[in-house]
């Protein structure tokens, strides 16, 4: 909030979801630090509300609201209670995603485990954008950052087989380009970030198992995984004045993985 005024999101209204945990929460505390109103979004209550009440110690305004963004009667309600209770929505962080159950080539993933990916990590990019861009067109501005990964621009199986989790991280990927382009002339600004690896809930305890850590160390010329609050540069960026220029583009925040 005291930096440059090209950062400040001072009056701005900002959504997140999948806000509970590891990007997401990270994501919402950089925002409330550089003074927007913040809506956090999640499926897990629980962890929402204890997210919530800790993210109030930096400043109040944030509130938390419920949703799986699968559902598009939930999607339509948050969008909703989001402009009803804020007046506006300026900034949408599609950020919610799941990966799949168990590491799996394509003719061993379950068709349930392809749709459950799909519907979380594609459909709900469609469906929190499709309802923000009816308030943002009508505002004629507005910032929509999708949090893809670097596996939507490359394939995994070096690490691990992961058919349906890329196919829906590169779909984001090229969603994100398509939609740069529809709406920038409506002063809507729509660009993604594609992290590399990160310490969060999304690896389903994946980091507990120290060779598969030591597998990612090696795989990063950084030789370390990242922090979830290492997003909060890149997500501050494209947030504000200061990516007012840029459409259709990804930040890839790997440690040099995707250099070599």
């Amino acid at each position: 909030m005291h930096g440059s005024p090209l950062f400040s999101l001072t009056g701005q209204v900002a959504l997140v979801t999948g806000a509970a945990t590891g990007l997401g929460r990270a994501i919402s505390e950089a925002l409330l630090e550089a003074g927007a109103d913040v809506v956090c979004s999640d499926k897990d209550v629980t962890r929402l509300t204890e997210t919530v009440e800790q993210l109030r110690a930096i400043r109040e305004n944030v509130i938390g609201l419920g949703c799986d963004v699968s559902k598009a009667r939930q999607v339509k309600a948050l969008i909703r209670q989001t402009r009803d209770r804020l007046g506006r929505l300026d900034i949408l962080f599609n950020n919610a995603g799941i990966s799949q159950r168990r590491p799996a080539r394509l003719h061993e993933i379950s068709a349930a485990d392809w749709n459950r990916v799909m519907a979380v990590n594609l459909q709900g990019v469609y469906a929190c954008s499709r309802e923000a861009l009816k308030i943002m067109i009508r505002q004629k501005s507005g910032k929509i950052i999708n949090i893809a990964s670097i596996w939507g621009l490359v394939g995994s199986s070096g690490i691990k087989p992961l058919p349906a989790y890329n196919a829906s991280k590169g779909a984001v990927v090229n969603l994100t380009r398509e939609m740069g382009i529809e709406y920038a002339a409506y002063g809507i600004n729509v660009n993604a970030i594609c992290p590399g690896f990160f310490s969060t809930r999304l690896a389903d305890g994946a980091y507990d198992d120290p060779r598969f850590v030591q597998a990612l160390r090696d795989a990063t010329p950084i030789r370390r995984i990242g922090k979830p609050e290492e997003i909060k540069g890149a997500a501050l960026f494209l947030a504000s004045r200061a990516s007012d220029f840029m459409c259709g583009q990804m930040i890839v925040l790997d440690g040099g993985v995707l250099a070599q």
